[in-house]
């Protein structure tokens, strides 16, 4: 006589207390649920949002594809745009700005890997799409991206006063209107006798020393900048400090310098030089005029702001030389000082402590910009843009005249209908005039900045490298740390199985298995004794019905166990998967798996997982003995079920539309058994849910969906398409050596990152869309696919 099952019930209590804890981890998770759908129907009426259908989710998108989102959220339908090929953004009208951040050296796969960390990330951002990874920078890419035709184009402010203000400009009149190399922007000889810098041959120079500048310079000569503080010594203005900044804004001499007369005014407030920083200095004039020899190469080109001033001090001469109070002329020979073209033009603060002087790296590398980006950009830019801001001009009312040939670059027009666009990060070869890009060494300055100007951006792109940095400084097997990365991943898929019948093959073990999904791999592990298999499944799920509805199957009357890899990557994949499960992408999105027509196998989930069906008919001799475990009446299975038809969005909906209204649904493949549901509420899902046994009926087995909605499947997003096997392995060992170290180290750079991303979210005006870029990685070795986040703030947005 059978106990009864409330009395098994009280003789088992490990077995009541795990169904009570699976009771409230279900109304845990509905309650969540519920609250996402809460969440977005309390959404003020006519809020900016993206939708991106689900087929359409899960194919990646290229930078063509992110640009074409970037220009119709800034343009819309009024710049004569329509809605994107991949997305729908409702109320693009409120869009108050667009702000992309750049995560540098990340991939999709280092988002899911640190999943549990990227709490802001994971919570706050309603849309997730791969990323194609791209040739060229993604900065770049938005920035020099053009705009399709516009039907109704903006005016571009244009009038005759305007043209002949630039006409009769004094930069125009010495310069000219076109863009010219680094030559034509070199003093000849006369003018820097005319504007009193050190010559040779000429009277009060003879003992100044020479630079071995005796290449001819060309466009392509290496440009240098240069700063000097002096204090007022019984002889006059005395060097005691010199900088010296190369092509790429590193400095590359910074010295003190022992004036070699008694000093009577150290001129603190301008140097930042005191007694106590000078007396400890040994290094003389001579040893720096050396070392200014040796560092310069002989075509090289010295550029500073009234850099006469400086190369007296240092008694150098230098007969390269570009100077930027010069180049930025005024009228009637008066010049801007350096503090204001860098606030004007760099649209940087330089200079700002008043009582502890200058900083002359900072002002050489200012001075270093102003000329490459009047270089870069050519006079007649230079003069349009910052005509009323520079030179005072002011323009009269806007003509309705377009202007013959306007720019169609992105950048472009946002700046002729007066938005503002910025790029802040590290100095980057960016597709973007220099007084627009704002570069910073750290990531905390970089957020920093942001911050404090974040209201008066609109096209704002911020790069954050700490994470690419950590790669450097941590791992010269970049390529192997990635396939690491990917390896962890796909072990979340792995079940192990056994012990097996002897003889019991691989072909067996892939029929019993995938009736809970498609099943990628298959691996027997054959000991001295016993078989056992590693199952390696397509889809998150499969494994999770694997280890559910399997684990206890008696074999030819022996119980088989199924279980995870023991390993330490795995140690917190249960609460990885819980998180997973409670994901607001995943609120309304189930997964279900047909077992296959022939030889196939009908499970019901209800006692233990209570009964497990295989279907005799086509099976071969081996397979038939997996019934002889089971009991007659679990042999018995209603024969019209074992017939059912192929799997269709037809039979999909015919089987769950009754539950709620099915939104949309994939199916991988057309001979795919397992398909992915989405309701158009989480009330649809969480009734499927609860009647699981009823679906049996039409032979359907679920699962909540764990697999983000954008995945095809997880396995796909972590294998990358390596060179070969045999690298990919030997990678793998080698990335292995010290991934325990390398995870917790690059674990605090990704928490550090999320934090951030969290601290510009917060800082993002109300109906802003933000944009969070993993751009991925292409090598030749590998191809790491990236992931783009999408979020447009609301006007209730509370960031967790």
């Amino acid at each position: 006589m059978e106990p009864s099952s409330s009395a098994a019930e009280t003789c088992n209590p490990k077995k009541r207390k795990t169904e009570a804890s699976t009771e409230h981890n279900s109304m845990k998770r509905s309650k969540t649920e519920e609250g996402c759908d809460e969440e977005l129907q309390n959404r003020p009426s006519g809020s900016p949002r993206l939708s991106v259908q689900l087929d359409r989710l899960q194919q990646p998108v290229s930078l063509l594809e992110l640009t074409e989102l970037l220009h119709f959220a800034a343009l819309g339908t009024a710049g004569g745009l329509k809605q994107p090929s991949w997305c729908h953004l409702h109320h693009q009208k409120k869009v108050k700005g667009v702000n992309v951040v750049i995560l540098e050296g990340l991939s999709q796969s280092h988002f899911y890997k640190n999943y549990l960390t990227m709490e802001h990330l994971r919570t706050n951002y309603t849309t997730r799409v791969t990323f194609t990874p791209s040739p060229i920078s993604v900065a770049s890419g938005i920035f020099s991206s053009d705009v399709p035709k516009l039907d109704r184009p903006p005016v571009p402010k244009s009038d005759d006063k305007l043209h002949k203000a630039v006409k009769h400009h004094p930069v125009i009149k010495k310069y000219g209107t076109q863009k010219r190399g680094v030559t034509a922007y070199v003093l000849t000889q006369e003018e820097m006798i005319k504007n009193h810098f050190p010559v040779r041959g000429i009277r009060g120079f003879e003992d100044f020393s020479c630079t071995k500048n005796n290449v001819r310079v060309t466009d392509d000569s290496p440009l240098y900048g240069l700063d000097c503080e002096m204090c007022l010594t019984e002889k006059g203005h005395e060097l005691t400090r010199v900088s010296l900044v190369d092509s790429d804004g590193n400095c590359v001499l910074d010295e003190l310098v022992k004036p070699q007369s008694r000093v009577l005014n150290y001129l603190t407030k301008f140097s930042g030089i005191t007694a106590a920083m000078l007396q400890p200095i040994t290094t003389t004039l001579r040893v720096v005029q050396a070392k200014l020899r040796m560092l310069l190469p002989g075509d090289a080109v010295l550029v500073g702001h009234s850099l006469n001033n400086d190369l007296v001090a240092l008694k150098l001469i230098h007969q390269h030389v570009i100077d930027t109070s010069l180049l930025y002329k005024k009228e009637l020979g008066q010049k801007f000082k350096l503090k204001v073209l860098a606030e004007m033009v760099l649209k940087r603060q330089i200079q700002t402590d008043e009582n502890n002087g200058h900083n002359p790296t900072e002002d050489a590398a200012a001075a270093l910009e102003l000329a490459q980006y009047f270089i870069k950009t050519g006079p007649h830019q230079v003069v349009e843009l910052h005509l009323e801001e520079l030179w005072g001009y002011k323009p009269k009312e806007e003509s309705s005249e377009c202007s013959p040939a306007p720019s169609h670059r992105f950048t472009d027009i946002l700046r002729t209908i007066g938005r503002s666009v910025t790029y802040l990060g590290k100095r980057a070869d960016v597709a973007l005039d220099l007084s627009n890009q704002q570069w910073y060494s750290t990531d905390k300055e970089v957020l920093s900045s942001f911050r404090r100007q974040t209201k008066n951006l609109f096209l704002s792109i911020v790069q954050f490298s700490s994470f690419s940095d950590h790669l450097r400084r941590h791992s010269a097997h970049q390529e192997q740390l990635h396939q690491s990365v990917c390896s962890d991943l796909r072990d979340m898929c792995v079940v192990f199985a056994g012990p097996f019948p002897p003889d019991f093959s691989d072909r067996e073990v892939r029929r019993l298995f995938r009736c809970c999904g498609r099943v990628r791999n298959i691996r027997m592990l054959n000991t001295s004794v016993r078989i056992h298999a590693e199952v390696a499944f397509e889809m998150l799920e499969g494994a999770l019905l694997a280890l559910k509805v399997l684990d206890g199957l008696r074999v030819l009357g022996q119980p088989i166990k199924v279980q995870r890899p023991v390993k330490e990557s795995m140690l917190d994949l249960d609460l990885y998967l819980d998180t997973l499960l409670v994901d607001s992408l995943n609120s309304k999105h189930l997964y279900a798996v047909k077992p296959s027509q022939q030889k196939a196998q009908n499970v019901n989930i209800s006692q233990k997982v209570n009964q497990y069906v295989v279907e005799s008919k086509g099976l071969s001799a081996t397979s038939r003995k997996l019934t002889n475990g089971l009991p007659p009446a679990k042999k018995k299975c209603k024969q019209s079920h074992l017939t059912t038809l192929k799997l269709s969005e037809e039979t999909v909906r015919e089987a769950f539309d009754h539950f709620g209204t099915v939104e949309s649904i994939v199916l991988p493949s057309k001979c795919s058994k397992h398909v992915c549901i989405e309701f158009e509420s989480s009330e649809g899902k969480l009734a499927a849910l609860s009647s699981s046994e009823d679906l049996l009926s039409d032979r359907f087995l679920i699962h909540p969906s764990v697999t983000p909605p954008h995945l095809p499947s997880w396995v796909a997003m972590a294998t990358a398409e390596t060179k070969s096997n045999e690298e990919t392995n030997e990678g793998r060992e080698s990335a292995h050596m010290d991934s325990s170290s390398q995870d917790q180290a690059g674990n605090r750079v990704m928490k550090k990152l999320d934090v951030r991303l969290r601290k510009v979210f917060k800082s993002l005006p109300e109906g802003s869309l933000s944009v969070v870029v993993l751009p991925g990685q292409t090598s030749e070795n590998g191809h790491y696919p990236g992931l783009c986040l999408f979020q447009v703030k609301a006007s209730r947005e509370n960031v967790k």
